[in-house]
């Protein structure tokens, strides 16, 4: 079995909000809107974050973000308005900052991320 494609998906209240939020936070609009209540970013060659009106699950949701450089990665979201938390050092290199969308959703970016530990 393979798996080609992994989708992140997270529930908002409202989409309108929740595209424009998006849309500053990876620096352009989405790349696919394919239902009226959905819009996607593709974030990797095969990884794609899902906005979705869900008003249920609104605000539960959790994603991190294995980025090349923290820093300059912070002050490029900081650029387009939104403002990241403090850097947090983790573990063995490892760094974290982290920013709740509108709904209350936690996305974290990780610097220092790697594969084997």
């Amino acid at each position: 079995m393979s798996i080609d494609h992994v989708l992140a998906v997270v529930p908002v209240r409202d989409l309108t909000e929740a595209v424009q939020w998006y849309s500053s936070l990876f620096g352009r609009g989405p790349d696919n809107r394919p239902m009226v209540n959905l819009a996607e970013w593709r974030v990797t060659d095969t990884g794609w974050v899902q906005v979705t009106v869900d008003t249920r699950r609104a605000g539960q949701a959790l994603l991190n973000f294995a980025v090349d450089d923290l820093t300059t990665h912070r002050e490029a979201v900081g650029v387009r308005g939104l403002t990241l938390d403090a850097v947090v050092d983790a573990n063995k290199g490892v760094q974290l900052s982290s920013i709740s969308d509108p709904d209350g959703n936690t996305l974290t970016f990780i610097g220092g991320f790697r594969i084997h530990y």
